[in-house]
């Protein structure tokens, strides 16, 4: 009996860029004035998204809680509040099941994770379903910030626009950065830092690559956001100097509680996203589950809801009790986990900075009660822990100190906020060694190194390497006929489909004489002899992850399931497409570098590289590299064939199959062609 094979899916070819080379034959897309001109277009959608958001988000908060909903509520006292969120929540809940579970969450780790594992690819409808699910959330209560879903949505439009335009995975990343940028710069008028934040959260490294392209986006959003929603500051804040040297120690000491807040609001963020995707109940449902402890917290502190911005506003300004800062403190803890950890949409920067100003405003009630003739008011205490609550969440200090000056147009206390935010980043990374944006990651096994060459294999996901139509067998057939299957195909596993598809588990040639050995029943099937307690992979997953598991449990194969659907089986690993793809991993890793040596000789000299593939028939085949008649001043760099790269010199022998980097002077190709594929 033969097996049964996934028949996979059929891939449809991309036309834009064809129909685009068309139209302007002599455009370059891949010139840098081309990419200006797509930063500048990234940064005008994610502007003029940001604006369209920030308008929405006002839209359904009007309707939810001013005139609309209340109305309609009103015989409920007012324990209408309570059911604003849940309401919201079983809206965005399935437009996020559904359309998009990328949308899920803060939505920055998604970008990283696109960075680093899928060269900047993500997909348009992320850009649809985290506006309209993240307005919804945010405007109907949840707590959540607003600059997470724009972050998102900029850095899809920049990966949307490269993948329109067939663009390389560096520009692909270089425009998912532009994006990011381009949604802070929007959100808070503040377009140093959004160009801070990309370099230094998203990408990770700061480099003159990326640095132009970031900026102009960046500046393009700023510009839109300015001009539909005011030139003016995120806060109008006090002038707020340090008082007195004798602060400083103040100000480290809030640096601590700074960072242990930070760490607090991470580790309860985190636990109750496992419980709830643990938690066996429809995705759809579970943003409405967590409303409930959002709507419960409204009740009591109804500021804690939505962004809070106004809030943080009234601290910076010394306006609110210290009673009310402390308990707002816990209350905004408790909405946004629960809001984010239960599958909602919406970001954590304006929750962090919301923690960082009633936090910093007890403190600076408490310190100012004490030493009044040395300390400033609890405003600018506010100011300082809001950047250094951030900080320590998020691991990102540069941006925590522009985000802070940005927003509120007071560049006078940069002493303490270098004291606190470099204090509590410190503390912060020795207590936990991800940020809340890196921890996602990092609980995937996805690598979060700067020097994310060191290993081949890191990048590449498992579906990249998945055995694409696997071989399974059927859980009815008999033994003898499994038996059969073992000896036709040579395998020493299959995975085992029931007849409506559902994968059952594993069988192996161990399990078959194991059975045999002890049973002389032949009419037992292959159901009855299938480990069904195994593990599986998804195609989104790191190779890394996979490779870990194979390892701790000495799996042979492991089957590769569908995300939607765990009984769905869409490939399968075995050990020899991992060796296999490791060849090809340190394969591209070495004609990539090459390429890049040979891009820089390019640039120094006038030349020019070429790429000749060579096939039976072809003039060079069968002859040697000294025996061709080539341009003078030219030269074959390399040569790839199979799986290996041939450092070529004069005895090479051309085969059928090779492929041939040429370098050469420019104007000389059409010689080179001739020498080495001859008449067409």
């Amino acid at each position: 009996m033969s097996p049964n094979k996934i028949q996979p899916a059929i891939a449809t070819p991309k036309t834009f860029p064809r129909l685009l080379g068309k139209l302007w034959p002599n455009l370059d897309v891949h010139s840098i004035a081309v990419l200006m001109v797509i930063a500048i277009g990234v940064g005008l959608g994610t502007g003029l998204t940001a604006v369209i958001f920030i308008k929405a988000i006002d839209w359904v908060s009007h309707f939810a809680f001013e005139q609309g909903l209340p109305q309609i509520l009103s015989s409920l006292g007012s324990g209408w509040i309570v059911l604003i969120p849940i309401i919201g929540s079983l809206i965005s809940g399935p437009i996020i099941a559904f359309w998009a579970i990328e949308a899920k969450g803060h939505g920055v780790p998604e970008v990283m994770q696109a960075v680093i594992m899928k060269n900047g690819r993500i997909r348009p409808r992320v850009a649809v379903v985290k506006s309209l699910a993240s307005a919804v959330c945010i405007g109907t209560g949840g707590s959540a910030g607003r600059e997470g879903p724009i972050v998102q949505v900029g850095a899809a439009l920049g990966s949307t626009a490269a993948q329109l335009l067939g663009l390389g995975p560096q520009r692909t990343i270089t425009l998912v950065a532009c994006g990011a940028a381009a949604g802070i710069a929007a959100t808070f008028n503040a377009p140093v830092a959004g160009v801070i934040f990309a370099m230094e959260v998203i990408l990770g490294e700061f480099t003159t690559h990326y640095f132009g392209t970031v900026v102009i986006a960046a500046v393009t959003a700023s510009v839109v956001s300015r001009h539909f929603l005011g030139d003016v500051p995120a806060f109008i804040v006090p002038a707020y100097n340090l008082v007195s040297a004798w602060e400083i120690p103040l100000y480290a000491l809030l640096g601590v509680l700074a960072a242990l807040t930070g760490w607090l609001f991470v580790g309860i963020l985190y636990y109750l996203e496992d419980r709830f995707d643990f938690w066996h109940f429809p995705d759809a449902l579970k943003p409405a589950v967590g409303a409930i402890v959002v709507g419960l917290t409204g009740l009591l502190y109804f500021q804690a809801m939505g962004t809070g911005l106004s809030t943080i506003e009234l601290s910076l300004n010394g306006s609110l009790p210290w009673t009310l800062l402390l308990m707002l403190l816990f209350a905004k803890l408790i909405a946004t986990s629960f809001t984010l950890g239960s599958g909602n949409s919406g970001g954590i920067f304006s929750p962090a900075l919301y923690m960082g100003a009633m936090l910093g405003g007890v403190f600076g009630y408490a310190v100012h009660t004490l030493f009044p003739a040395v300390t400033a008011g609890s405003g600018a205490y506010a100011l300082v822990g809001m950047a250094s609550v951030f900080s320590a969440a998020a691991h990102a200090p540069l941006t925590a100190f522009l985000i802070v000056f940005e927003m509120s147009g007071d560049y006078r206390m940069i002493l303490p906020l270098m004291v606190t935010v470099g204090l509590s980043t410190l503390l912060s990374q020795y207590m936990r060694r991800y940020s809340i944006y890196t921890w996602k990651l990092a609980k995937k096994a996805i690598p979060l190194e700067r020097d994310r060459d060191v290993d081949v294999m890191r990048g590449l996901t498992v579906g990249e390497v998945m055995i694409q139509t696997p071989d399974f067998v059927r859980a009815e057939i008999s033994l003898p006929e499994l038996a059969d299957t073992f000896v036709k195909t040579h395998h020493h596993g299959f995975p085992v489909l029931d007849k409506e598809d559902h994968l059952l588990g594993i069988v192996t040639i161990q399990d078959l004489e194991r059975a045999t050995a002890q049973n002389s029943n032949l009419d037992l099937t292959v159901a009855d002899i299938t480990q069904r307690d195994i593990v599986t992979v998804q195609p989104d997953d790191p190779l890394s992850k996979a490779l870990g598991l194979m390892s701790q449990r000495e799996f042979g194969r492991m089957p590769v399931v569908d995300p939607q659907d765990h009984t769905r089986l869409v490939g399968l690993l075995r050990r020899k497409t991992i060796i296999r793809a490791y060849r090809h991993a340190v394969l591209r890793k070495l004609e990539k570098q090459h390429k890049n040596e040979n891009l820089r000789l390019k640039h120094l000299t006038d030349t020019e590289m070429l790429e000749i593939s060579l096939a039976s028939g072809m003039a060079a085949i069968g002859k040697r590299i000294k025996n061709l008649r080539l341009p003078p001043q030219t030269l074959i760099a390399s040569i790839r064939r199979d799986d290996q790269i041939i450092i070529a010199h004069g005895e090479t022998l051309f085969q059928p199959g090779d492929k041939v980097i040429v370098i050469t002077q420019r104007g000389t190709f059409d010689a080179v062609r001739q020498a080495l594929v001859g008449e067409e």
